[in-house]
C-alpha cells in the first residue's frame, strides 16, 4: 500500500505537468517589417501555445518597417498568454525604427554583442507630411513608446530620443539606460540567464522561468508565407510586373504564340498585386507607363532606335523612382533596374534590326521585280509580239527584231506592255 502511493502521485504530477513545457519557439526576422512579418508572430505565438512552450524568441534583426504593422506586433506581444523575448542579433545587427519598438515591447528585452538600436523617429512612407502631421506622429510614437517602457520597467526619458531626436543606442549604452534587460552572446546564454531573473509581463505580474535546457524549435514557415515574403520584395515585385508586360509584348508583336501571353498575364497581375502594398511613386509609375508605351510604339512607327532608347532610359529612372520610400531595404536596386531593362532593349532592337533590313532590301514581289528578269520570245518580235515570262503570256516589244524562242531581259514596263532586248551571251 505504502509503495502505490507514491507511484499513484508522481504519475499525477506528471499528468498535470505540460508535456513540452521546457521548449521554446523561435522566429527569425531579418527584413523589412511589413503585414507579413506580423502574420509570421502570430502563427508562431499560436504553435508555442499548441506546443504548451514556454517562450517565444524573436530574434530581430531588421532596419524598420511599416508603422502599421508594428504597432500590430506590438499589440500580439502585449495580449500574448506567453511570454515574448525579442533577441537583437547577431552580431552586427540591429533593431532600427520599427525594431526598437518592437524590442520595448517584449517581455524580455536582450541584445547580442555589436548590435544597436534606437533611431525610432517616425517618417511616413509615402510622401512629406506636413509640419503638423509630423508634429502629430512623433507625439503619438513617442505615447505608445512610454506606455511600453513604463509598464517593462524600463528607461522612459531614455527610449523617447530615440523617437524625438534619432539616438542610436549600443548595446552596452542600451544596457547601462536601462532599455534592456540583459546581454547574451548566444541563445543558449539567453536562456542561462534568463533562468535567474524574473519576468515582468504587461499586467505587471511577474514569473520565472527555467529554460536552461529547453529545447529550441524553429517556427517553420508555410508556403504561402514564403511566397508572401518573396513578393514583398519591391524589386521582385517590380520584376514579376515588367517581365509580364515582356511576355505580353512578345505575343501582341508574334500574335499566335499563346504562352507568352498567358504567363504575361499571370505575372503582370502578380506582379501589380504585390506593388499595391508598396508605397509607390506617381511619377516612377508613369515613367515606366512611358518606357513601355516607347517600346510598342518602336514596333508601329521604326525610328532605328530613337524610341526604344527614350524607352530604355525612361525605365531605368522609373524603376528606381517607384518605391518612395527612405528605406533602401524598400527601394528598387540599380542593379535590378538595368536587367529589367536589357530583355526590353534587346527585343526591341531585333525587331527594329529586322524592320530596317526589309526596307534596305530589294522588293521580292510586285512589278519592280520585272525589271533585269529573263523570258522567252513565243513569236518573233518585229517589234511587237507575245513572250512567255513566270508562265504568263505577255505583249512585249523591242527595239531590234527578235525570232521566236530568243531569251530575252525585261528592261522596263508600260502599262501592259514589256520592254525587252536580246539576252547577253553567258548571262
Amino acid at each position: 500500500m505504502s509503495s502505490t502511493l507514491p507511484l499513484a502521485a508522481l504519475l499525477l504530477l506528471s499528468a498535470v505537468r505540460p508535456a513540452d513545457a521546457s521548449c521554446v519557439v523561435t522566429l527569425d526576422v531579418d527584413s523589412v517589417v511589413h503585414p507579413v512579418t506580423v502574420d509570421l508572430i502570430d502563427r508562431s505565438l499560436i504553435e508555442a501555445r499548441n506546443r504548451h512552450c514556454s517562450l517565444l524568441l524573436l530574434r530581430l534583426n531588421t532596419p524598420g518597417g511599416y508603422l502599421e504593422a508594428t504597432r500590430s506586433i506590438t499589440e500580439l506581444i502585449i495580449s500574448s498568454t506567453i511570454p515574448v523575448a525579442v533577441y537583437v542579433s547577431p552580431g552586427g545587427g540591429r533593431a532600427a525604427s520599427a525594431g526598437f519598438l518592437i524590442l520595448q515591447a517584449a517581455d524580455i528585452a536582450v541584445m547580442a554583442p555589436g548590435t544597436h538600436t534606437g533611431a525610432a523617429h517616425p517618417i511616413s512612407l509615402v510622401g512629406t507630411p506636413d509640419e503638423v502631421m509630423k508634429k502629430k506622429l512623433e507625439n503619438d510614437t513617442a505615447a505608445a513608446l512610454r506606455t511600453l517602457t513604463d509598464r517593462r520597467g524600463r528607461n522612459s526619458a531614455l527610449a523617447q530620443k530615440a523617437v524625438l531626436e534619432s539616438v542610436s543606442f549600443t548595446d552596452q549604452e542600451a544596457l547601462s539606460g536601462h532599455l534592456i534587460d540583459f546581454i547574451a552572446r548566444n541563445d543558449r546564454d539567453l536562456l542561462t540567464q534568463l533562468a535567474t531573473r524574473p519576468i515582468r509581463r504587461f499586467d505587471m505580474s511577474t514569473l520565472t522561468l527555467d529554460l536552461h535546457d529547453a529545447e529550441l524549435i524553429p517556427y517553420q514557415s508555410s508556403v504561402r508565407q514564403r511566397i508572401q515574403l518573396a513578393l514583398s520584395d519591391p524589386n521582385i515585385a517590380l520584376a514579376l510586373t515588367l517581365l509580364g508586360a515582356l511576355c505580353l509584348y512578345i505575343e501582341f508583336s508574334t500574335p499566335g504564340l499563346f504562352l507568352p501571353g498567358v504567363a504575361g498575364a499571370l505575372m503582370l497581375l502578380t506582379g501589380l498585386f504585390s506593388l499595391s502594398v508598396l508605397p509607390l511613386s506617381w511619377s516612377g509609375a508613369a515613367l515606366l507607363l512611358l518606357a513601355v508605351a516607347f517600346f510598342g510604339l518602336e514596333l508601329k512607327f521604326p525610328t532605328h532606335g530613337v524610341l526604344g532608347a527614350g524607352g530604355a532610359v525612361a525605365m531605368v529612372f522609373g524603376a528606381l523612382l517607384l518605391v518612395d520610400s527612405p528605406l533602401p531595404e524598400l527601394r528598387v536596386h540599380l542593379s535590378t533596374a538595368l536587367a529589367l531593362v536589357l530583355p526590353f532593349t534587346a527585343i526591341t532592337a531585333f525587331l527594329v534590326a529586322i524592320a530596317v533590313r526589309a526596307r534596305l532590301s530589294a522588293p521580292a514581289t510586285g512589278r519592280e521585280t520585272y525589271l533585269g528578269a529573263r523570258a522567252v520570245t513565243l513569236s518573233p518580235l518585229q517589234p511587237e509580239g507575245q513572250i512567255l515570262f513566270h508562265g504568263e503570256i505577255w505583249r512585249a516589244r523591242s527595239t531590234e527584231p527578235l525570232p521566236a524562242g530568243a531569251s530575252v531581259r525585261i528592261t522596263s514596263i508600260d502599262g501592259l506592255t514589256l520592254d525587252v532586248e536580246a539576252q547577253p551571251p553567258g548571262d
